[in-house]
């Protein structure tokens, strides 16, 4: 058996410095209730750590499995516009732009990995909220930790 450390949800990739980190994003139950196909409420603190984390410099990805078009209508378009309008600038959605000068991989690449179905990721319930997410009170300082590394 081979031991492994889990911190939080979040993976972390040694990387050199000198250069802004990805940070791949979840949706539903990271960044708001799940609701899906609609928009639930946000998740108390994700989106005030998200703006930290691009005024530190990241470059958030949004790593979601909505998409356009099916039963779901556009609920895709509809996660990045609900960002936009809360001042989150993305740097990529599913995918990282600069990867396909590397690799042929589909899975977006990032330093670190948020999301509420991670193992050992902390989660909160709040009142009203269909499903645990992502406690933003560990995580966010956490990630912070690692942006100034």
């Amino acid at each position: 058996m081979v031991p492994f450390l889990l911190v939080y949800c979040v993976q972390f990739i040694e990387t050199g410095k000198g250069f802004s980190m990805y940070i791949c994003i979840d949706f539903d139950g990271t960044i708001v209730d799940h609701r899906f196909p609609e928009l639930g409420p946000p998740v108390p603190g994700a989106l005030e750590w998200m703006r930290k984390f691009q005024e530190a410099e990241a470059k958030l990805i949004l790593f979601t499995m909505r998409s356009d078009g099916g039963s779901g209508g556009d609920s895709l378009t509809s996660a990045v516009r609900y960002l936009e309008e809360n001042g989150i600038t993305l740097y990529g959605v599913n995918r990282n732009p600069t990867q396909v000068h590397w690799t042929n991989s589909p899975k977006a690449y990032g330093q670190l990995y948020i999301d509420d179905a991670a193992f050992g990721c902390p989660l909160i319930h709040p009142d009203g909220f269909h499903r645990p997410c992502v406690d933003w009170d560990i995580v966010g300082p956490g990630v912070m930790e690692k942006l100034k590394e």
